[in-house]
Order: structure tokens, then sequence, then C-alpha cells
């Protein structure tokens, strides 16, 4: 019954935004910055590390990375990430969402510092320690997703929530820039100390021995911001709706909540235990598969099929190439490739990436989380499709610009659109027994169709007629236009998983996830419930 909700709840779903609210936001949006920035700022680096260990004198070309290396490099952090989202998923619903809130963070810091501090006795050494470094650094990114997002979501008004909760998302952006202009000022600074020529000059000096400092340092100062995050989550308090119903601590939870809003609230432990009798259903139960389980399965449907889109770069490459963004390997020194790849990404995000996390932020409470993503998800297919269908044409010179134009327009309507959303509904449509489990689990679905992504188009955008088989040493595969309409083609089943999901806009939590006991028969009982 709507009348049996707590004073508590009902206080936090119609307080206005206050300053518990911006500080929230801020402390998972810093974590988030750091996310973002350790997560991207190896694709910045990759060519670097390329020239720097894996050029063989001689040869007439600049040392690259071995396309199953780079993949391997890529892949561990994802694997990483899936355990994490699961792991501390589990954990927020079992010991709270504050208690391990600040070990994700030290694992994102140890694992950027020691990245950076990758050793071997080869460049295989290397690399392999560089991948178990990435791995644990994952770990930490991965758990930071259930966490965060449960956290700002259940301490939201239901008015504002989306809007809250995508923009500790939004952060993502700026970390994605801050990478960016880190590379741009280290390789530049080296670069200017080193004087190294092009590598049509002179291949040994076009890579010096100072270059060695630069993707380490790159990599090693994500450790900063998710360092200065660590004191502000120590300090957070649990959140209420954790306290209440699941710890079910009803004293404590309107305790906390009075101080935050400076008002009197009362305990209710009676009601706290009307409303939590029957709810230890678990994930694997039927009660759990009747109620939520196509709510789940949309919900990491929707983030696997966003992971596949996202987690590819098919066309990257070619597009900083084309319009003269990234010259031809043998016209820069390491130092300045790094420099250039910087810049190009740099370009993108601020086009693309930030412009769309932050529409999303301001019209997610307004159109709806869903309008949101069927509009991403529309306009994503129709950008591939354009671009597949006029491939061709696309790569002329003159006409290369509406071939960046597409590619920009596509990122920001993936950032407008499901890349903010899937972050958000997983966060609002569970029960708060099993919220940052179930967040968890459809943000793992995200990571699995990234490593898929990865592997797959890395394959799949190989030549069919086999010409790139001795430079890369893959199979041929069904070319970047094929790739393309495939892409365009999961986009369709994102559209489609959008279906199964609830509109959670202004609607409180406990409302859409049944917790309130408007919804769900507290005394409802299923045998092999678990």
């Amino acid at each position: 019954m709507a009348s049996e909700k707590l004073q508590v709840l009902h206080a936090l779903d119609v307080a206005r935004t206050q300053r518990y609210h911006v500080r929230a936001v801020v402390i998972a949006g810093t974590g988030f910055f750091a996310d973002a920035y350790d997560l991207f700022c190896i694709t910045l680096v990759t060519k670097l590390l390329g020239r720097i260990y894996f050029h063989a004198p001689g040869r007439g070309e600049p040392g690259r990375l071995p396309p199953r290396l780079e993949a391997a490099i890529g892949g561990a952090t994802f694997c990483g990430m899936v355990a994490g989202q699961l792991l501390f998923g589990w954990l927020g619903d079992r010991a709270g969402r504050k208690r391990f809130y600040g070990t994700t963070v030290l694992l994102m810091a140890a694992g950027s510092f020691l990245s950076g501090l990758s050793f071997g006795n080869s460049a295989g050494g290397v690399m392999a320690t560089l991948c178990f470094f990435r791995f644990w650094l994952g770990v930490g990114v991965g758990g930071d997703y259930p966490l965060s997002a449960t956290i700002v979501s259940e301490y939201a008004g239901k008015r504002t929530r989306g809007a809250l909760v995508a923009a500790v998302f939004a952060m993502e952006g700026f970390g994605i820039l801050a990478g960016c202009i880190v590379t741009l000022v280290v390789s530049a600074a080296f670069q200017a100390r080193s004087g190294a020529p092009a590598f049509e000059e002179d291949p040994a000096a076009s890579t010096p021995p100072l270059a060695d400092y630069v993707w380490r340092i790159v990599l090693m100062a994500g450790a900063v911001p998710a360092c200065l995050t660590y004191r502000w989550r120590a300090r957070m308090p649990e959140t209420a709706r954790y306290t209440a119903l699941v710890a079910r601590d009803a004293a404590r939870a309107a305790r906390d909540m009075s101080r935050v809003l400076e008002v009197d609230i009362a305990g209710e432990p009676d009601k706290v235990e009307s409303l939590t009798r029957g709810r230890d259903y678990g994930v694997l139960s039927r009660r759990f598969a009747r109620r939520h389980g196509l709510h789940l399965l949309g919900a990491a449907a929707s983030w696997f099929v966003l992971g596949v889109f996202y987690s590819q770069n098919i066309l990257q490459g070619e597009i900083f190439s084309d319009v003269g963004w990234v010259p031809r390997a043998h016209a820069m020194s390491a130092l300045e490739e790094a420099y250039r790849v910087g810049r190009a990404q740099a370009i993108i995000a601020l086009c693309g990436a930030l412009p769309g996390y932050w529409f999303a932020v301001a019209f997610v409470d307004v159109a709806g989380r869903k309008a949101i993503q069927f509009l991403g998800f529309a306009m994503m297919t129709g950008f591939m499709l354009a671009i597949a269908a006029l491939y061709d044409g696309l790569a002329i010179p003159g006409r290369r610009v509406w071939l960046v134009a597409m590619y920009t327009f596509t990122f920001f309507f993936a950032n407008f659109g499901p890349n903010s959303t899937t972050f958000i509904v997983p966060a609002e449509i569970f029960p708060a027994h099993l919220r940052a489990t179930c967040h968890g689990m459809s943000a793992a679905a995200g990571k699995a169709g990234a490593i898929v992504g990865t592997f797959g188009f890395m394959y799949a955008a190989q030549k069919a007629d086999g010409s790139e088989a001795a430079e890369t040493g893959y199979p041929s595969g069904i070319g970047v236009r094929a790739s393309l309409f495939v892409l365009a083609a999961s986009n369709v089943l994102g559209i489609l998983f959008t279906c199964l999901l609830p509109e959670p806009k202004g609607r409180s939590l406990e409302e859409v996830s049944g917790d309130g006991g408007d919804s769900l028969n507290s005394d409802e009982t299923d045998v092999g419930d678990s």
C-alpha cells in the first residue's frame, strides 16, 4: 500500500536537489572520471608501445603491436571489469553499498600505478605484466559501476534521479578528455626535449629512449584522481534505502537522513518489518524470474549490444589518417605520433562524447529513459547503415568530411542514448536487496559484449580477399563494409531489447521495483525461492 511507505523514503523521494545530492554526485563522479581515464588512456599509447617494443631493425616499417596482443591488453581489462562488476555488485547487496566503495578506488589506483611499472626481460614479458596489472585495474573499475549507480540512485529524489545518475556517468567524458590532455602535454614535452626526427629520416632515432617514460607517465597519472576519491568515499553514510529495506535498521536510517535533510523523521520499525517480510528471494528464484526476469534480460542484453558496438574501432584509424589528423607513421617520430593520436581523440571527445553525455543529463528526466535509449539505438543504426552503404564514396578525397561527421554523430547518439541509459536503468528497476547485484550482472553483460566486439571485429574487419593476411597474420574476414552492416543489425537488437524495460521516470524506486508493498503481496511465498 502506498500509505505504508516509510517516512524516510518518502522524504528522500520528494526532497529537492540539495548539497548532499551534489556531494554524492561529485564523489561518485570523480571515481568515474578516474574510471574513464584509466580505461581509455591505453588506446592513446598503443602505437607508442609498438614502436618501442616491436620495431625490427632493417624492416623499413615502424614497430606496431601485434593485433592479437593489442586486443589482449584491452581484453584483460574487460575481463577484470566483468569480475569486479559481479563481485562488488553482490557485495554491495550483502555488506552494504558503502563498505567496499573505497576498496574499488584503491584497486584502481594500484592498478594504474603498477601498470606504469610493467617490467620484463623481453617485449612479451612487459606486455604480459601490463595485462596482469590491467586486469586488476579492471576489477576496481568494474566494481565502481554497480556501487556508484546504486548509491546515487538511492540518494536521489524521484524527479531528478535520472539526471543525477547520468551526471555521474557523464564524468566519463571529462576522464577521456583528461587522458588526451595528459598525453598531449607529456608527449609534446618529451618530443621537445629529445628532438626526435621522423621515422623516414632516421628509423632508430625516431623512437628515443625517453619515449619509454611517456606511456608509463600517462598510465600512472590515472592513480591521482582515484587516490583523491578514497577519503571522500570513506566518510559517506550508508544509503537509507539499504539501511531500512535490506539491513532493516529503521532507527539508523531515520537518524542518518534526519541529519542530512535537517528534518525530523520517525524510525517506524514496525512498518519496516511489514514491508520487508518475505522479500529475501534471490536472483535465481522463481519469484524473481516472474517479476524481474524480463527486466534483467532487457537491461543485460541492451548493455551487451552496446558493448559490442562501443568496443570496436573499425573506422577510427582510417578516419584519423584520411582526414590528416594522424599522418603516415613514416612521416612522424614515435612521440609526435602519440601527440597526434591524443589530439585526434580529443577532437572526437569534444565534438561527440561530451555533448552526448550532457544532453542525456539534461533530457533523461524529461523524455524518459526508454525514449532516449530507443532514439540512441535508432540513430546509431541509421548512421551505421549510411556509412556502410556509402562507404566507397565516402573514402574519396573531398567527401571524407562527411565520414567524420557521421562517425561523430554516431558516438553523440551512443552517449545521448544507450551508453547513458544502460547505466541508469538497472539502478532503478530492481528491488533494494538485489539492486547492486542486478546492476553488476547487467554491466558484466556489457563488458562481455565489449570482449566479443574487440576480438570479433578484429577478425571480421579483415578484407575478404585475404590481402591483409601477410601484415596482420589473420585469415580473411568479411571486410569493413560488411562489418558495419553487422553493427547496424546489432543496434536493431538493442531497440528490441529496450521494449522489455519498464519506464522509471518520475516514479519512486519502491514503486518501480515493488519494494513499496503496492505491487507485491508481502505474504506471497514460493516453493524453491532462495
